[in-house]
């Protein structure tokens, strides 16, 4: 399998986003797979990768952490011309490629100034046939925005887009969080990849040596620097060296360089740098995430001075996150001075060596991570031959008919995960949800859920889904074998039942477990206060006064043989059979198509198939009818018994 990957990276301040981004693409080659890079931050050269296409957007820059004002490369606010182009000549890339992934860095979780741009990207991939999968990749550590309804919008745009979120970190250090909201909802997209890490084992220098003092590719060490030329002049004994990243100036360089003392040099940032750490006695920087990854790896005793300005978190946490586990002491960048900087050094200095497990393959992780998901969903579909549904669906638009669908899910009782993945798989595709729920099983998490839901509705699934068939014969709750009473008590029951615990989420429509009910129990229905019944197979059209019939016809599962996913062509084969039989006058015209899907038992193929299902109904666009006007009562047709 040779892939096609498109990676949209915009770094702002330091080039940690763009790092991280040209490894993934380092990594997706490694494994022979074709890498498109989009850069819409600073040029560098970390984005020169032989073998890779390299598009370099018109670039945009910030002023220290003022990230809502976009500059150009000359230092101007960009306007909307300027962003207009950025748009164009990505979207020109993309089309270029055809990509079988594509990869936003950081974006929707950040970069909300671009939101323009990057949604025009993953909606674009959303058109192609077969689509890509779509995924986000992050640091370990966010900035969650302050106000609720942007976290909300991100998790929205993540739910109605992706497929998967990278995480670039181990949960074991820092779990994402520790600094973002993880709601229900996109925890099933989240996948840890361990920390991004490129350079390699380290040889274990002893005896270690020297103090290495190091800073991003920003600026923004300056006064780390500036405060460890004056620990210098209190730490004697050992030799340092003062490594300043490419974003300070020349000046600046020789000011520093000026007031160092005899023992101390400093220099440009050296590719050489994690071979220094391996050596030294004690490293001082920063704690950016690559910074921490070379220290993870060389292991050498660290002071962190975490970058704090303009309310940044991030550096914050993930230096308490190692000092609370022996691996750094921590000085605040408040309280940066040189006293106190050599204070901590010469603390670090007398400290254990400390051995992590932290996982750092994070590059060959994501590409794994990639490959799994391209092969089991949603693009699977490209093995299936979805030409007969896409072919009826053709005829019945060409006689100016449009087929209708919906969507019923049974058997729900709680909370569970694969109840958040149906409903992530619903949210994703914008699709209206019917739930099926077992009244006298029930659990308050469930109503508590679909309360939060609202393109979904709770229909009445039986009473206690118990079967009361004698050994031998069909499974049935509600079937003819049993006193009417009973029947009909059990099911005013189940309507009460559901109606007290989900209140205006309920409606009284009953789905018969096992899809078998009663002839006679039908006809009292209506007195028994439901408006609705659906089972399974096409309705003919005997109406029961006061009675919407709406059944399902297309369910996945292989019930009788495998108990997974019954052959695909022939599933899509019955779909495009539904939509014949209506358009021939041997079903129902006005009866929806219904989907029949029961979560709690989805294997991985099933999830796949439904996720394929519902993207190429999206890509025909397929029409999806809400339950609740399908059962108003002028909806009146009865399924024959």
């Amino acid at each position: 399998m040779k892939l096609r990957v498109f990676i949209a990276v915009t770094h702002l301040l330091g080039a940690g986003h763009l790092t991280r981004a040209a490894a993934l693409a380092r990594a997706f080659m490694g494994k022979g797979h074709a890498v498109t890079l989009v850069s819409g931050g600073m040029p560098s050269p970390l984005t020169h990768l032989p073998g890779a296409e390299i598009v370099q957007l018109p670039p945009v820059m910030t002023v220290g952490t003022d990230f809502r004002t976009l500059l150009d490369a000359h230092g101007r606010p960009m306007g909307e011309d300027d962003l207009a182009a950025r748009r164009d000549l990505l979207l020109e890339a993309f089309r270029a490629m055809r990509p079988d992934v594509v990869v936003t860095e950081l974006f929707p979780f950040g970069r909300r100034v671009l939101a323009g741009e990057f949604l025009d990207l993953v909606e674009a991939a959303h058109g192609l046939v077969p689509r890509p999968v779509i995924a986000c990749s992050i640091r370990d550590i966010l900035a969650a925005p302050r106000k609720r309804d942007r976290i909300e919008e991100a998790h929205e745009r993540l739910l109605r887009f992706y497929d998967l979120v990278l995480v670039h970190g181990d949960p074991a250090l820092v779990p994402l969080e520790a600094s973002w909201p993880v709601s229900e909802r996109i925890r099933p997209l989240i996948r840890y990849t361990g920390y991004v890490d490129e350079g390699g084992v380290v040889a274990d220098v002893q005896p270690r040596s020297g103090i290495v003092v190091s800073g991003g590719s920003s600026a923004a060490s300056l006064p780390l620097y500036r405060a460890a030329i004056a620990a210098a002049e209190r730490v004697l004994h050992q030799p340092w060296r003062v490594l300043v990243g490419p974003g300070v100036g020349e000046d600046v360089l020789g000011e520093i360089r000026s007031a160092a003392p005899p023992h101390v040099s400093v220099e440009r940032a050296r590719p050489d740098f994690r071979n220094l750490l391996a050596g030294a006695a004690v490293s001082v920087s920063q704690a950016g995430y690559n910074t921490v990854v070379d220290l993870l790896r060389a292991a050498p005793p660290a002071v962190l001075v975490p970058f704090e300005a303009g309310h940044e978190t991030e550096q914050r946490i993930r230096a308490e996150r190692l000092a609370n586990r022996g691996l750094a002491s921590v000085l605040d960048e408040a309280h940066l001075s040189g006293p106190r900087l050599a204070e901590a050094i010469e603390s670090a200095l007398t400290g254990p060596s400390v051995s992590h497990g932290i996982a750092l393959d994070g590059s060959a992780r994501s590409v794994g991570l990639i490959e799994h998901q391209v092969a089991r969903a949603p693009n699977v579909h490209w093995r299936w031959d979805w030409t007969p549904l896409a072919t009826a669906i053709k005829r019945a638009r060409d006689v100016g008919w449009e087929p209708q669908f919906w969507w019923r899910d049974d058997d729900a009782v709680a909370e569970t995960p694969a109840l958040h993945r149906l409903l992530t798989l619903a949210e994703r595709y914008r699709r209206p949800l019917a739930v099926a729920v077992v009244p006298k099983r029930a659990e308050a998490s469930l109503a508590g859920v679909l309360a939060s839901c609202p393109w979904t509705v709770a229909l009445v699934h039986g009473l206690s889904h118990t079967n009361h068939a004698p050994s031998g014969a069909k499974k049935a709750e509600l079937g003819p074998r049993r006193p009417l009473p009973i029947l009909a008590r059990e099911a005013a029951a189940g309507l009460f039942t559901l109606q007290e615990a989900f209140r205006d989420k309920a409606l009284p429509v009953l789905v018969p477990p096992w899809n078998r009910i009663a002839p006679d129990l039908v006809l009292l229905l209506p007195s028994l206060g439901y408006t609705g019944l659906s089972s399974f197979r096409d309705r003919d059209r005997r109406a029961v006064p006061g009675l919407a019939w709406v059944n399902t016809h297309l369910d996945p599962i292989d019930w009788q043989g495998s108990r997974s996913l019954h052959s695909p062509d022939a599933l899509i084969g019955l779909a495009a059979a539904a939509v014949d039989r209506r358009l021939n006058g041997l079903a129902d015209r006005d009866e929806p198509i219904g989907l029949l899907t029961h979560h709690l038992v989805h294997d991985e193929p099933i999830w796949t198939f439904c996720d394929a299902l519902l993207e190429q109904m999206a890509q025909h666009g397929m029409r999806f009818t809400a339950a609740r006007p399908l059962f108003s009562g002028d909806n009146r047709i009865a399924v024959g018994l």
